[in-house]
């Protein structure tokens, strides 16, 4: 694998982060508390290891201009703007939200899941929208 190959790793990334979010919704929803529970440890490595391949892969390569033209110019980067802002804030929020569930605190995890999961879906979505418009896969 080279340089080049990690932006579609990304897109994959966050598309199976996204996918595992929504089982372990789902799966608490029925009241299937250890497959939640798997599927919110395995987002949280999924999106670790997103972390390092972005990280690397704009170590490397920089940034990548857009170079779309016309209404999708503004769309994008109202896409790209709010993803990174809430790129930032669910980092703390999924830790504390992990962090309370893993101590047993499920009052105070349920609070800040209800904020936590909307924003790490939109980010994990976005993430893939992003990708193929900069890279013109759509």
């Amino acid at each position: 694998m080279s340089v080049s190959d990690l932006p579609g790793l990304n897109a994959l990334l966050n598309g199976s982060c996204a996918v595992v979010l929504i089982a372990g919704y789902v799966f608490i929803r029925g009241g299937r508390i250890a497959a939640h529970r798997a599927c919110m440890l395995l987002a949280l490595l999924i999106s670790a290891l997103f972390l390092v391949s972005y990280l690397t892969y704009h170590y490397h390569a920089g940034s990548v201009p857009y170079r779309g033209s016309g209404w999708t110019r503004p769309v994008y980067f109202t896409i790209l703007t709010t993803h990174t802002v809430l790129a930032a804030a669910v980092v703390p929020l999924a830790l504390v939200t992990a962090g309370r569930a893993l101590r047993g605190h499920f009052d105070r995890h349920v609070r800040v899941a209800r904020w936590t999961l909307p924003i790490w879906l939109y980010v994990s979505v976005t993430g893939v929208v992003i990708y193929l418009m900069l890279y013109g896969v759509a």
